[in-house]
């Protein structure tokens, strides 16, 4: 175990033989901190959904002397939810971060729920994909057939503008609605559109 400190919480790192240890003993509550998209494809049995990108502290409820164990892909998102759980460490909570996250988890032989008809890229992936494909082929247009195409790359340039000062992405709402992104017939993490990560 690694303990992490910061001035706002103090957590620790735990590895998926601990976790998988305190689930089957029933000691701890496990908080998945990804996307619906992430969880609706594959997840850990039992973990609850919180996504970061909309994290609120007081929605997760503990007691002083509880367990609470969470995990992303890799790590760095739980680790960020993590740090923004001082409250609960400082009232005598254990915060913990799966260290490698479901990844680590998969690695290790250990058991995921996995349903193949939710894609296996996330939405944010899909939008980043499809942004780039369109500003390099805006681009290569530009340069070797009209200048015009420059309208191209600048439009989602000021699309990713917009997103960022807003919170609000169109295209993930589009894309979140697509038949592949749809969890048992309701639309992804980001058709809303207001998925920010």
């Amino acid at each position: 175990m690694t303990t992490m400190t910061t001035p706002a919480s103090t957590f620790t790192e735990i590895d998926p033989a601990t976790l998988q240890g305190w689930l089957a003993q029933g000691s701890c509550t496990l908080i998945d901190v990804r996307e619906p998209d992430e969880h609706a494809r594959e997840r850990i049995e039992g973990a609850g959904l919180h996504p970061l990108s909309r994290f609120q502290p007081g929605a997760v409820r503990a007691a002083p002397g509880d367990r609470v164990v969470l995990h992303c892909r890799s790590g760095r998102r739980s680790a960020d939810a993590a740090r923004m759980l001082g409250t609960l460490s400082s009232a005598g909570v254990h915060v913990h971060s799966l260290r490698g996250g479901i990844e680590a988890w998969k690695q290790a032989g250990l058991p995921v729920k996995l349903d193949t008809r939710v894609s296996g890229m996330s939405v944010m992936r899909q939008v980043q994909l499809t942004i780039g494909a369109c500003v390099l082929a805006g681009s290569a247009l530009a340069w070797f057939v009209d200048p015009g195409f420059v309208a191209v790359p600048a439009f989602f340039g000021a699309g990713l503008c917009f997103a960022g000062l807003t919170g609000t992405c169109g295209l993930a709402a589009v894309i979140g609605w697509m038949p592949w992104n749809r969890v048992h017939g309701k639309p992804g993490s980001c058709a809303s559109g207001s998925c920010t990560t």
